[in-house]
């Protein structure tokens, strides 16, 4: 796909990938950016940077998505592409609280499933769009400190599988973002986390790898080249993978998100 002339919305936009998302977006010439984040000033600030409309919404609710949505497509125009990026990360084990858990959840995977459950069918109704998740590599991985995130981003990218498979044929296009440190809010004051083992990228860097990707419609978005790799060995020897994981738990575990 093409972004001159879509109309595009970025779940996360105040700040870090999302704002760098919208940033690209405008840059290559979408026809307009809806920029959607829970912090209200931080969404008007890049909209205002690029053009657009902000939204206030917390993705943890579905019914605050599902407005958000009817009033794009109603005020604005037909939805191309829908990048729900917003995400969290808890650090912890099975001692995380449940709401917690709960918290992770409905952010990490839920957002996902609502704006999908919403979008596909009228995507499909008028003959194609796109959409298109923020994971991590942590979702083809693990997460040494956060079992929530760690779980809640296999989920992720597990969904973005299941929409590609079921509505590839309706000319439904699925990307999932799955990169390892990114400089944003998310990570300040963690650049030695084990999750930056290879460097924090800036997030131009990654909204561009974003950009590269929807334009070819591939699936798999892995900013960091090393997440492949990773998966490979995983997939070649999982036990001795599983080591590998367990050196870095011993190494790096008690790290705090």
């Amino acid at each position: 796909m093409e972004l001159k002339g879509k109309i595009c919305v970025v779940t996360g936009a105040a700040s870090g990938i999302g704002k760098a998302l919208c940033e690209a977006f405008a840059k290559e010439g979408a026809k307009h950016v809806v920029c959607v984040d829970m912090n209200g000033d931080g969404a008007a600030a890049t909209a205002k940077d690029v053009g657009g409309t902000a939204f206030t919404v917390n993705v943890s609710d579905e019914a605050q998505i599902v407005a958000m949505i009817d009033a794009v497509e109603a005020d604005i125009g037909p939805i191309d592409l829908f990048f729900s990026n917003a995400g969290i990360a808890v650090g912890g084990g099975m001692e995380t609280p449940n709401a917690d858990w709960q918290r992770t959840w409905d952010i990490n995977v839920m957002a996902h499933v609502w704006a999908s459950r919403k979008l596909a069918p009228i995507m499909a109704a008028r003959g194609g769009g796109y959409l298109l998740n923020t994971a991590s590599a942590a979702g083809l991985l693990n997460q040494v400190g956060s079992a929530s995130y760690g779980v809640t981003k296999h989920a992720a990218v597990g969904l973005a599988e299941w929409l590609a498979m079921t509505h590839g044929d309706e000319g439904i296009k699925v990307s999932v973002l799955c990169p390892q440190a990114v400089r944003t809010e998310m990570t300040r004051g963690h650049e030695d986390h084990v999750a930056a083992i290879n460097g924090m990228m800036e997030p131009d860097v990654c909204a561009q790898a974003c950009v590269d990707v929807i334009r070819a419609e591939t699936f798999l978005i892995t900013p960091h080249v090393e997440v492949i790799d990773y998966m490979k060995n995983k997939t070649d020897n999982y036990d001795r993978w599983i080591g590998g994981m367990r050196k870095l738990n011993r190494l790096y575990g008690d790290q705090k998100l």
